[in-house]
């Protein structure tokens, strides 16, 4: 049953039978017999299948869905009877918020590829809800993120601070001034990230603290982006210290300075409630852990 789950999976996630016969070493044919295979054992069809695309119907998002935390189970228990006898080793998927997973992780990465080359990470950036979400659903061993989400099923470990400053364009007339007012924030057009996000919900939160709501906000899925349009002079936002170390060495942002600024929030270390802990998650806990400080 394991091998009929893998081949679904890969059809699916790459929508092609021919490119996952290749990912997989197999023909196609044989992709096939196995795609047929479980849908015998199932007992209905999963895949509506033209000859341009592969597409779940709604039996095959039920059976994908399991089939991935199935998988994602299957594999982190190999690991734990692996680890009986190993040191830390085989895969570890790794989750991150978009301003902790650009910025910091990257470096947390090459850490523990030096200290440990036998575990293989793979890497999945998201906003926070996002990430929590998949480590409850198994399909992540482990996240990092900030904010307010949904804990349940989840462990959580606070581990990190980070600090929060509106930044303008080096150009904008706020850099003349020795302090700024909520009032003249209020005016100013404001660069956000997307609902679900930490950074959204901080700027949120600020904006209720300074008893204004903007006259108007513009919505960037991307920190880069918000960066690249607040050096632009389309607007003023609010953003980690992590993402915005480049921007001010090189004097291309600046700092508003405003009474009650810098904003702190803490990240968080979240993993499934009843899943063990891998060696390859301990050690990866611990390299994060004593990167920060």
């Amino acid at each position: 049953m394991n091998q009929h789950l893998v081949v679904f999976v890969k059809v699916v996630d790459l929508k092609s039978f021919s490119q996952a016969a290749e990912q997989l070493h197999m023909t196609q044919p044989a992709v096939s017999q196995y795609i047929q295979s479980l849908e015998r054992l199932m007992g209905v069809k999963l895949l509506d299948r033209t000859s341009k695309m592969v597409r779940l119907n709604k039996a095959g998002e039920i059976v994908y869905h399991h089939a991935v935390e199935i998988l994602g189970l299957y594999s982190r228990m190999q690991s734990l009877v692996d680890d009986l006898s190993n040191t830390a080793s085989g895969t570890l998927s790794i989750g991150a918020s978009y301003t902790f997973g650009e910025h910091v992780l990257p470096h947390i990465i090459a850490k523990l590829s030096k200290q440990y080359p036998h575990i293989k990470p793979t890497i999945t950036i998201g906003n926070t809800k996002e990430i929590s979400d998949l480590v409850r659903n198994h399909q992540l061993d482990i996240g990092i993120v900030e904010g307010n989400f949904n804990q349940r099923q989840l462990s959580v470990e606070n581990f990190a601070e980070d600090l929060m400053y509106i930044f303008t364009s080096a150009e904008h007339p706020f850099t003349q001034l020795e302090m700024i007012t909520a009032a003249e924030l209020k005016e100013e057009t404001w660069i956000v990230r997307e609902v679900g996000s930490g950074t959204r919900e901080a700027a949120e939160k600020m904006f209720v603290s300074f008893g204004f709501i903007p006259v108007k906000v513009l919505e960037f899925g991307s920190a880069q982006l918000i960066k690249e349009s607040v050096e632009a002079g389309l607007g003023i936002t609010l953003l980690s210290q992590w993402a915005t170390q480049k921007e001010l060495s090189l004097g291309t942002l600046s700092i508003v300075n405003i009474q009650g600024m810098p904003i702190r929030r803490k990240f968080s270390i979240v993993t499934h409630s009843a899943t063990f802990q891998t060696k390859a998650m301990e050690v990866f806990k611990k390299i994060a852990q004593t990167s920060i400080v």
